[in-house]
């Protein structure tokens, strides 16, 4: 069993930055592919940014590439969302999540989700 716990959500103004970490309670994180999605109210869970285990390979949505960086540290079982360049879009709650397919159409698990609300 895998446990994500993220933290780093919270209140922005348009153009402004936000660092969400996910911290996994599972040594052996390195095997799986993570990822950060979100969701806003109505509307369905999409994800946002995800990265391989096997070579650090990265993957972003459309909506967020050239403003948000996905990395990890693999060695404090951590990984990161920097996200610059904030829109009132962004809003959501964002959520980790780890998997071993890929792109991550099937996720293991997950995290609690941490609210990041962007203000125009």
């Amino acid at each position: 069993q895998v446990q994500l716990v993220e933290s780093g959500g919270g209140l922005v103004q348009a153009g402004g930055s936000l660092r969400l970490s996910c911290a996994a309670s599972v040594r052996f994180l390195s095997i799986y592919n993570l990822g950060w999605f979100r969701q806003a109210p109505g509307k369905e869970r999409e994800v946002v940014a995800a990265i391989r285990w096997v070579g650090g390979g990265t993957t972003y949505a459309d909506s967020v590439k050239g403003r948000f960086t996905i990395s990890r540290d693999n060695a404090k079982n951590t990984v990161f969302l920097q996200m610059d360049s904030l829109k009132p879009d962004d809003t959501a709650v964002y959520y980790c999540a780890a998997g071993t397919t890929w792109p991550m159409s099937s996720i293991d698990f997950w995290g609690q989700g941490t609210q990041v609300t962007v203000s125009s």
